[in-house]
């Protein structure tokens, strides 16, 4: 019966590591500009912290990237979780319910495809298929979580650049293209 309990305590703390995801509502408050999520376009991201019950909103994909890289922000993330844009009705409704892991997504970056706020973005896809389509029709380059480059998303990478140039050190990006 100790066992038992044990076994199943085991359980329960597992199911807490990773939370399911929360529905998009008219309540949810950007995490970094103050206002509505759903008043802003394009894909919305959320991250649920380990001790608090309720999510953390982002207007964007790419803010939702850079809270996890931010050394001042909490480190006791539980999930993180951004909008399918390929499962989405349309860019100006990316869907209250169509959330995907974000550290499992695939990134479309430096496209012509800006945020809600005018912005450069990271378009999130759970299909790497859908991730390619969109940078062909839109430009950019497609990128795991991992490999987006932090002085894109922290907002020091220049529009100008020539992203050509860069050499992938992480192996599972392509250069711009």
């Amino acid at each position: 019966m100790l066992t038992t309990m044990f076994l199943l305590g085991g359980c329960e703390k597992e199911e807490a590591k990773t939370p399911a995801p929360y529905a998009l509502t008219a309540d949810a408050m950007g995490r970094y500009c103050g206002m509505n999520v759903l008043e802003h376009p394009g894909p919305k991201g959320q991250v649920i912290l380990r001790d608090i019950p309720e999510p953390i909103w982002f207007s964007s994909a790419r803010d939702t990237v850079a809270f996890s890289m931010l050394p001042e922000e909490p480190k006791d993330i539980a999930a993180i979780y951004v909008s399918d844009m390929g499962a989405a009705k349309s860019w100006e409704d990316p869907g209250a319910e169509n959330w995907i892991d974000a550290k499992k997504a695939f990134y479309v970056i430096r496209s012509s495809v800006k945020s809600g706020m005018g912005a450069e973005e990271a378009v999130p896809f759970l299909d790497e298929g859908a991730a390619r389509n969109f940078a062909a029709k839109n430009g950019g380059q497609v990128t795991g979580f991992t490999e987006i480059p932090r002085d894109y998303v922290l907002g020091t990478d220049a529009p100008d650049r020539d992203a050509g140039l860069e050499i992938d050190s992480h192996g599972g990006g392509q250069t711009h293209g």
